[in-house]
């Protein structure tokens, strides 16, 4: 039996559709306008006027949520915090780690690994650390962070079991073309963060993702424009963007919004295990850290991930630039798709996978197929 959705407005990815419909199973059998719809008879209707249905959320940079850290050591915890984040509108995440001994990463990417044999939405690793740099460590502990070292990348990689599809690092600090090249065999997209880089040395190696933009990282200055800069300038490089207001001000999300467009910023929540908790003392990277009115702090006053939930920033991101729905839809969940090659993802059309939210003209999350199977709300 194929579940239909009729007369909703849709935004596939590819296309807007006023007044269509929508058949799937766990894949997208047929999508388009109400006109062309043909009953069957193992069809299971259902009216939705009035709303509108969008590709499913993919969070490439998230620690955890809902009391559990990304590199907690239970790979039912993990699964379960995927599960839960599914209920804000995101059907396919990275779980994201922290500078850490080589022994906790090497213990984190065995349980991701299993996690993720349990959890078909859990779709890959970011590596953020711990070759970073100790100028711009945010919420990474600085006693952990390690030069570059092919070998315990490699280590790590095959411990994930291939999982790995990000890593986050600093190209100023010992970098080297054989590096970039196991990468590139591996499909390990490099992403510059918590770094000093000049805008000249990651124009030169050709930066192709930017983690986290203006946070632990060179800013922008008229003589010297960094990181931010290079962002901005860059023709291709996908750019991360935490849109909570609170890591960065609406200002600087218009800005950015402006400036990299939204063929390239891609949301993110760099959520930590207190998202979705009551306010209280928490950890993140095994540093405790103070969650208070939506702000997590670090002992020393870093700002610590985040507690945002992926339909906030979604919100958010219309609210503070005004841009459309279907921009917003690229910078949600096509880009991610795209940029990682993300069979299946990201859009709404014939073949893909049934990841879809439905939303109410106020833009509130209303429901959320993963699979198409309907998400339980708690």
């Amino acid at each position: 039996m194929a579940t239909v959705l009729i007369h909703p407005i849709i935004y596939t990815g590819k296309r807007t559709i006023a007044d269509g419909y929508l058949r799937f199973d766990r894949q997208i059998i047929s999508v388009g306008s109400f006109g062309d719809f043909k009953q069957q008879d193992e069809d299971d209707i259902h009216d939705a006027k009035g709303l509108t249905i969008a590709p499913g959320f993919i969070d490439i940079h998230t620690h955890g949520g809902y009391g559990v850290d990304s590199m907690n050591a239970d790979p039912h915890a993990i699964s379960g915090s995927v599960d839960k984040m599914a209920q804000e509108g995101v059907t396919s995440v990275f779980l994201t780690t922290m500078t850490q001994r080589p022994n906790l990463i090497s213990k984190s990417m065995d349980t991701i690994k299993m996690a993720s044999e349990n959890n078909p939405r859990i779709l890959g690793i970011h590596l953020e650390g711990p070759f970073i740099s100790s100028k711009y460590p945010g919420a990474q502990p600085i006693d952990y962070i390690q030069e570059m070292d092919i070998k315990k990348l490699a280590t790590w990689y095959k411990l994930s079991g291939g999982m790995i599809k990000i890593l986050t690092y600093v190209p100023e600090v010992g970098w080297s073309p054989h590096f970039d090249d196991y990468c590139q065999v591996h499909q390990i997209k490099t992403a510059v963060g918590h770094s000093d880089a000049t805008y000249q040395l990651l124009k030169n190696i050709d930066i192709h993702h930017v983690t986290h933009l203006f946070n632990a990282q060179k800013g922008f200055h008229h003589r010297e424009v960094g990181v931010v800069g290079y962002a901005m300038l860059s023709k291709t490089a996908k750019v991360e963007l935490i849109c909570d207001g609170i890591h960065v001000s609406p200002e600087a999300v218009q800005i950015a919004y402006k400036a990299i467009g939204p063929d390239r910023l891609e949301l993110i929540t760099d959520s930590m295990e207190a998202k979705g908790r009551p306010d209280g003392m928490y950890y993140l990277g095994g540093q405790p850290v103070d969650v208070h009115a939506g702000r997590a702090m670090t002992a020393d006053g870093h700002l610590a991930g985040s507690v945002l939930k992926f339909v906030d920033a979604f919100k958010n991101i219309m609210a503070f630039t005004n841009c459309s729905i279907a921009e917003a839809v690229k910078m949600t969940s096509t880009n991610q798709a795209a940029e990682f090659h993300l069979d299946g993802k990201g859009f709404l059309e014939n073949g893909y996978d049934a990841d879809l939210n439905l939303f109410d003209k106020h833009l509130d999350l209303m429901a959320t197929y993963s699979y198409g199977k309907l998400v339980n709300k708690d």
